[in-house]
């Protein structure tokens, strides 16, 4: 059943709700429901097995489940491909990208969804391609081999992909992960622009705890596929969270406006002997 958020009166963007998925017979996401309010940023993060990879893979439809999972109040089910599309755009963390395909033609396939029995891009797809193309500094790569870029370059690709499909709701699943610190925060800074422009939704899963602190809105936490904490990431970024799914000891420091720093000490030093060094043995 769509619920609908008290603070702006919208049914959520996405609503997961008593979700279990299994896989090779272990059950990675359970009983798990969770409401992603339409125009807020929400960062998934957790321990690695958590089950936020598999949670962002629910919304293609593919996987079989129990529970119901609704984007924009209509259950996914029930979304044509082509709706699915419009919908949301979702940037996996190893897409598969046909081999020899240009830069050019693999952004311009996240048009496909707005160009009705045309079948091919028209100018305006061109246009919008090119302008995203060049916002994310990739002009000079529009006639690069995909397969013949570095793996930061090549996922600056596809989110541009992502990008040029005009949705308003966008998932990123680990969009950071192969790019430099640079990049890393280019790519961030850009999705806040283009959220604030466009009024999306943005769903991120993310390792680095301080980017989900610094960019979110909200901030989920997930651990042995459950959800064991959501809200605002001063309030759910803290050590005692922290050490509990990490096994680590962290200190936070909260911006005035909210936005959380997350230091994350070294693991104590082992207090086992060291161990006894090799010689050569005489013959």
């Amino acid at each position: 059943m769509s619920r609908t958020d008290r603070s702006t009166g919208r049914p959520p963007a996405i609503s997961w709700t008593d979700l279990s998925v299994r896989l090779g017979g272990t059950e990675v996401v359970r009983d798990l429901t969770l409401d992603v309010p339409a125009g807020t940023w929400m960062s998934l993060i957790g321990p690695n097995g958590a089950g936020k990879t598999t949670l962002v893979r629910t919304l293609s439809g593919a996987l079989h489940h129990r529970g119901s999972i609704e984007v924009d109040a209509r259950d996914v089910h029930g979304l044509s491909v082509r709706e699915r599309a419009q919908a949301l755009a979702v940037v996996p963390q190893h897409p598969v990208i046909p081999p020899g395909m240009r830069v050019f033609d693999y952004v311009v396939l996240g048009r496909a969804a707005h160009q009705g029995v045309r079948c091919s891009p028209s100018m305006l797809d061109r246009r919008r391609t090119v302008a995203v193309l060049q916002r994310l500094e990739l002009e000079s790569f529009g006639d690069r081999r995909v397969d013949t870029l570095s793996g930061g370059e090549r996922q600056r690709v596809v989110l541009a992909r992502a990008i040029v499909q005009d949705t308003p709701l966008l998932v990123l699943d680990e969009p950071t992960a192969a790019l430099d610190v640079g990049h890393q925060l280019d790519v961030l800074e850009l999705v806040a622009d283009l959220r604030t422009e466009r009024e999306l939704t943005v769903v991120t899963t993310v390792h680095d705890l301080s980017v989900a602190g610094q960019f979110a809105d909200v901030v989920a936490v997930m651990a042995d596929g459950r959800l064991v904490a959501s809200g605002a990431p001063a309030d759910v970024l803290t050590p005692e969270t922290i050490g509990a799914h990490w096994g680590v000891e962290a200190s936070t420091d909260v911006d005035h406006d909210g936005a959380v720093t997350v230091t994350v000490r070294r693991r104590r030093e082992s207090r086992a002997p060291s161990p006894t060094p090799i010689t050569e043995q005489q013959p």
